[in-house]
């Protein structure tokens, strides 16, 4: 899966998911086949991490 590359809209792309299509990150990276420790490495890059609570990066 090719995502976007850009930190400001993976953000946008990774909540979007999150929202409408996955229950928990761990089951998105799993379907999207992605790195979670990577994906939550770059997002920090820009302050955001995730919160379980809200299944979104804030």
């Amino acid at each position: 899966m090719n995502m976007p590359n850009d930190p400001v809209i993976l953000l946008s792309y990774i909540n979007t998911k999150l929202r409408d299509e996955y229950e928990s990150l761990d089951e998105l990276c799993r379907s999207l086949c992605v790195d979670r420790e990577e994906l939550e490495k770059k997002l920090l890059t820009i302050g955001y991490v995730y919160s379980e609570e809200i299944n979104s990066f804030r």
